[in-house]
């Protein structure tokens, strides 16, 4: 047997509120510094309505990692949100820190969810909005 203190408790969580983010997304907040005293993970349920997409914005100093359990999630990502990746039902997508991006759930009908895991126990607080800047058009 070793002798390690046990910091905090090893805790279950039902998610049952949904919560707006701020990156205009309906969350059900599951593991972070707020709601299990976590210091170095966060981990959500994000259901994208039938339509519906994410503003723009940047996640800042922190990785993520998303896991699909239902639906597809089209992601435009880079300086125009030039690029895209569409994520399906049992894939992952990461999503490095600093990247222009937004998710688009490609259903008319059906919510996509996902599984959202970040490096960081309170990363609503480094959700930063982004403008794409105007792209410039060339001259005859």
């Amino acid at each position: 047997m070793t002798d390690h203190p046990v910091a905090l408790p090893v805790q279950a969580i039902r998610p049952d509120q949904e919560v707006m983010t701020r990156q205009r997304l309906p969350y059900f907040f599951g593991i972070s510094g707020a709601t299990v005293g976590a210091t170095g993970l966060s981990m959500h349920l994000v259901v994208i309505p039938p339509g519906g997409r994410a503003d723009p914005h940047v996640h800042v100093g922190y990785e993520t990692g998303i896991y699909v359990l239902e639906g597809a999630v089209l992601t435009r990502w880079g300086p125009q949100l030039e690029h895209e990746v569409v994520s399906r039902v049992g894939e992952f997508l990461f999503v490095p820190p600093g990247v222009p991006h937004e998710a688009i759930n490609l259903s008319a009908t059906e919510p996509a969810r996902a599984v959202i895991a970040r490096n960081d126990p309170a990363e609503q607080d480094k959700v930063e909005p982004y403008s794409p800047p105007p792209r410039l058009t060339q001259g005859p």
